[in-house]
């Protein structure tokens, strides 16, 4: 549906009116990533009263530095994991339903240079168009050397026998955080970003019973008490179950993987790469998005989680020599567009094993005995899984009335058929047409924010009315993406939309300069001659 003419249930003010008039909530959720904004949609659609806070910004972390791809997992199938497969396949299918605006059909291409190889990955594409059932997004299919060439100009014909032709789903990650905080909010729920939680309540019981957070914004405090307390902040659990009980054993191991982002000429066409076997045992992939191409990725054991974790001078020489040998022209460093890292947060148990790639990508519920309720593991595929089976716990442990969820078939904040996705407007769905009448109204705001690139000073003034941007970082990585295309366009855009992002919010010129000084030393971080770290990775 489309977003309504007054922006106020959107407005900071009005959702810290929420946060103040409520006495208590049923659920409070910690962490505004896929996870966390999954259990809060799926407790606001049973009817609880519910509350969202999150530490930065929806999607800050690992959850807007995906490979942007909605799957069951090709490799996982290859590792005997079919029930993972399945379950992701069915949500990859839900998701489709229910953000068509955001995610969609992709067609894949794995290059073969065997007649074994062949048959292997036939065999294995079409036991996995079998798992998808109803929901599959069409047939694989084997294509000719010819036909393989012509989908992929720049592949290496040397050797070639064919391809293996499959779909699966492609979607912008940070995009569909910042529709599932909208759809929260247009459920009755009230979600904060920039609002850490500081400490836990614990009643004379000592059972967890709400938090303590703080508004960055202006530096007060709240104690905020809720029936379940739910710790789904990804990578950090670990620092929200020391708050509970310090010296907690780690219950995840951040494992690191990056991406390259590229010009669309490395992969002419419509179809992504899928290079099935690297020197770490995993797969790579080269997807097209957005008008440009992502490359990636590693995994590489991490010591500790950050918000901003950094390439490995060996993650990406890997990426470049590997992308190298299939690619006709192979990229290099001076290529490189923008470059970013994510971390994922796998199960412990395992450490000590030495391969990440071998843990486990199932999400994994964990209660403490104060009742807090941590969810961690999985992937942006079964985040609506992932609310529902926390939810569910919860309902288990008889902590709110059992009311089954409602999210298989709940439409998010944007949801309409995007047949032409030639404009880079398809992204705001059912709110392309707010946008373009903002743009009537203000011609100036039709303007491009820098002459390189798409995107228009508009999305700006919306990102901050609709969609709960507060910074210039947060528009620029997760509202428009720009630092993710392009990492030093982005520096470029910084002045204009501190300028414009003040003049909405109420902003001083200190504001914005302070502002674009913190963004530009972020996106150094962004672009490959700045972001290397040169120690060796633990492996």
């Amino acid at each position: 549906m489309p977003i309504p003419l007054t922006a106020a249930p959107f407005h900071r003010a009005t959702l810290l009116t929420q946060l103040e008039s409520q006495a208590s909530w049923d659920l409070i959720v910690i962490g505004g990533g896929a996870t966390g904004l999954g259990v809060a949609l799926d407790g606001l659609s049973r009817g609880y009263r519910t509350l969202l806070l999150e530490q930065v910004d929806f999607a800050k972390g690992t959850s807007s530095r995906s490979t942007k791809l909605v799957h069951g997992g090709v490799r996982y199938l290859a590792q005997g994991d079919v029930g993972l497969v399945r379950e992701a396949l069915i949500e990859r299918g839900l998701l489709l339903q229910n953000a068509p605006h955001l995610v969609t059909d992709q067609a894949f291409l794995i290059p073969v240079y065997s007649w074994a190889d062949t048959a292997f990955y036939t065999i294995g594409l079409k036991l996995y168009d079998r798992l998808a059932g109803r929901r599959s997004l069409g047939s694989s299919v084997f294509l000719g050397r010819a036909e393989t060439l012509r989908r992929l100009s720049n592949l290496r014909p040397e050797g070639l026998k064919g391809g293996v032709l499959y779909h699966d789903g492609q979607f912008d990650d940070a995009r569909l955080a910042v529709n599932l905080a909208q759809t929260i909010i247009e459920h009755g729920g009230t979600v904060l970003n920039h609002f850490p939680v500081r400490e836990l309540l614990k009643n004379e019981q000592g059972i967890v019973c709400g938090v303590r957070a703080t508004d960055e914004e202006t530096g007060r405090h709240y104690e905020l008490r809720g029936t379940v307390v739910v710790n789904a902040t990804g990578i950090f659990v670990d620092e929200i179950r020391k708050l509970d009980t310090p010296g907690a054993r780690p219950l995840v191991r951040p494992s690191q993987g990056v991406h390259l982002v590229l010009d669309k000429t490395f992969l002419p066409g419509d179809d992504a790469l899928l290079i099935p076997r690297t020197d770490d045992g995993r797969v790579l992939f080269a997807v097209p998005w957005q008008g440009r191409v992502v490359l990636g990725t590693t995994d590489t054991a991490i010591p500790e989680p950050s918000l901003e974790p950094q390439a490995l001078e060996e993650e990406v020489a890997f990426i470049l020599r590997t992308a190298g040998r299939y690619l006709r022209r192979a990229p290099q460093r001076h290529d490189v567009l923008s470059i970013f890292a994510g971390l994922r947060p796998l199960a412990a148990k395992a450490a000590g094993t030495g391969h990440t790639k071998e843990l486990s990508r199932r999400h994994k519920l964990v209660v403490s005995d104060t009742g807090l309720i941590t969810i961690t593991g999985g992937k942006w595929t079964t985040y609506r899984r992932m609310g529902q089976d926390t939810v569910d716990k919860a309902i288990k442990l008889g902590k709110l009335p059992n009311v089954p969820s409602r999210t298989a078939h709940l439409a998010i904040h944007g949801a309409q058929p995007t047949p032409d996705r030639q404009s880079h407007f398809y992204v705001y769905g059912s709110d392309q047409p707010g946008l373009q009448q903002l743009m009537m109204e203000r011609p100036e705001l039709g303007e491009k924010l820098d002459a390189a690139l798409e995107f228009r000073k508009a999305e700006v003034v919306w990102a901050a009315r609709y969609e709960l941007a507060r910074t210039v970082e947060d528009i620029l990585a997760r509202r428009v993406r720009i630092l993710f295309l392009d990492a030093a366009a982005a520096v470029r855009c910084a002045p204009v939309v501190a300028a414009l992002l003040a003049e909405e919010l109420g902003y001083d010129a200190q504001w914005q300069q302070r502002q674009v000084t913190e963004f530009t030393s972020l996106a150094q971080h962004y672009q490959l001659h700045h972001s290397l770290v040169n120690q060796t990775a633990e492996l």
